[in-house]
């Protein structure tokens, strides 16, 4: 009988394109993350073949856009303008670090791009690897001008064979409750597939109806599970899940799935036109939901922990 085959966790830190990256492996599974800018995914490789998206390289997420996969916070998506959340009223104005888009629109929040994060610890044993790293938000200007409640963002990743999971952790650093509406835009491909052979299978869900600024109506329509072909269809729509919280991207025999937590209740899924990519987003609150007071709350001495694990086949 062969042995078993033996998977060691290793991590290493090397540059890409000239910046900082710390690449963390096990089996035929590697991660590769860019600290200095906002912690952004920048491959995720399995049996050799890249999975992520990283177009415009890391000089896009230097100029605050989202490429690989990017964490939004302190919100996913957009904002209508000013906001009321957690009983304080913010006006926007022209506040540092925004990012707009073609609406003027805030969106996106303003970390992504941003350094200042601190790598707290990386482990490796055999069949995983991890890394933990953290982001005092109250300690940095820009990202109090908009949103002026304190906090402490922690992301852990683990890479096993065939696996990533993310965990991301909100802590209030101060005497004040926070609005959580953070998320994650992974930019997802399935490697030597065009986009015409590429299919979609989305769980049972609501969508959420969005006016001509990409903004929820309140209006939802309720979806149910299926798989479609992506030749001649785009996506840019929010969805509310219901238990089954598990998004897949297959082209030929190569598959990408997503199973998002509790605390992921809502998704955004993006596929633009011509484009071989699609971002199936976890996003801990609706668009808009610090101006529609729809943002979940975390009190003084609580956090908030959302996961989602992205497999591999």
């Amino acid at each position: 009988m062969a042995p078993e085959a033996r998977h060691d966790g290793t991590a290493t830190v090397h540059l890409l394109a000239g910046e900082p990256a710390v690449t963390l492996s096990a089996g035929p599974t590697s991660f590769t993350v860019l600290p200095d800018l906002g912690m952004l995914g920048a491959s995720l490789t399995h049996r050799g073949l890249d999975h992520l998206d990283l177009h415009g390289g890391p000089g896009a997420a230097r100029g605050g856009h989202t490429t690989g996969m990017p964490l939004l916070a302190p919100w996913a998506n957009r904002l209508s303008g000013d906001y009321r959340a957690a009983g304080r009223k913010v006006e926007l104005g022209d506040a540092p670090g925004l990012h707009r888009d073609g609406n003027g629109l805030p969106i996106h929040g303003t970390l992504v791009g941003r350094s200042g994060w601190t790598v707290v610890s990386v482990r490796t044993q055999p069949g995983s690897t991890a890394m933990v790293a953290r982001f005092e938000c109250g300690d940095d200007d820009e990202v109090m001008a908009s949103f002026p409640f304190p906090h402490t963002l922690q992301v852990a990743f683990t890479v096993t064979p065939g696996r990533l999971t993310v965990a991301t952790t909100l802590a209030p650093s101060a005497r004040r409750a926070v609005p959580v509406s953070f998320g994650w835009h992974p930019y997802f491909r399935i490697p030597e597939c065009g986009r015409d052979r590429l299919k979609l299978g989305l769980p049972s869900r609501h969508r959420l109806v969005l006016d001509e600024r990409q903004l929820p109506t309140g209006e939802e329509i309720a979806e149910g599970a299926e798989v479609v072909r992506l030749a001649g269809r785009t996506f840019d729509d929010g969805y509310r899940l219901g238990r089954d919280r598990q998004l897949v991207l297959a082209g030929g025999r190569r598959r990408v799935s997503i199973v998002f937590d509790k605390g992921y209740p809502f998704a955004q899924v993006y596929a633009p036109e011509g484009q071989d990519f699609v971002a199936l987003e976890p996003m801990t609150a609706p668009t808009n939901a610090l101006a529609t007071d729809q943002a979940p709350v975390v009190e003084p001495g609580d956090a908030h922990t959302a996961r989602f694990a992205v497999s591999l086949t």
